[in-house]
């Protein structure tokens, strides 16, 4: 089994927090997309997508996206759980998960992918509208978990999930992106906080 990773994209940190949240070590191979490495013929073969991160099994089955991939140790190692126990609760993380991934994560990705300069030749062709128009919708999601993270420690409930992990993530890489945290959002600073520390998030 083996895990290509690469430290400077966002997908692939969704995985290694989720691996280390569940205490799991496998060999992994970096991956340098500023190089291009992801584009050479031999990364291609493990995923035509040319696209991060993926997993390939002793049996040479790979499985790329990182969700997929994060349930697929969900499975083999439940404890402790990350998607939900429970119909109820597997649920709203699956929602929640979602939501951020969609309406959040994608939109701060596509402000990144579309205006940074060093996307230049990743990107093609680059889409500067496109980004301005996703930028108000990054904002707007985080006035919406603002509303909730009133009620409750975690995205998706009083449990830590996959669904923090997407969000994490995603407020993270709003620095790269030259996205400015408001002000205005203490439940959402809090709750940062709290799984910023996290022995995890340095995954």
């Amino acid at each position: 089994m083996k895990l290509y990773d690469s430290k400077m994209a966002p997908n692939p940190r969704r995985t290694r927090i989720f691996l280390a949240e569940k205490g799991i070590t496998i060999p992994t191979e970096q991956v340098d997309m500023m190089k291009m490495e992801h584009r050479t013929p031999e990364y291609t073969a493990v995923n035509p997508l040319q696209r991060m991160p993926a997993l390939v099994l002793d049996d040479s089955t790979v499985i790329t996206e990182s969700v997929a991939i994060c349930r697929y140790f969900e499975a083999l190692q439940p404890e402790p759980p990350l998607f939900g126990v429970g119909a109820k609760e597997i649920a709203l993380v699956e929602m929640w998960n979602r939501r951020a991934e969609i309406n959040f994560f994608s939109n701060v990705a596509a402000v990144f992918r579309h205006l940074h300069p060093a996307m230049k030749e990743l990107e093609v062709p680059q889409v500067p509208a496109y980004a301005e128009a996703m930028r108000p919708r990054v904002f707007w999601f985080l006035e919406l978990a603002e509303r909730e993270l009133a009620t409750r420690d975690f995205l998706a409930g009083d449990r830590f999930s996959v669904a923090d992990i997407t969000m994490l993530v995603a407020v993270d890489f709003m620095k790269p992106s030259r996205l400015a945290m408001p002000d205005n959002l203490p439940n959402v600073k809090r709750w940062h906080a709290a799984v910023s520390s996290r022995p995890s998030a340095r995954a």
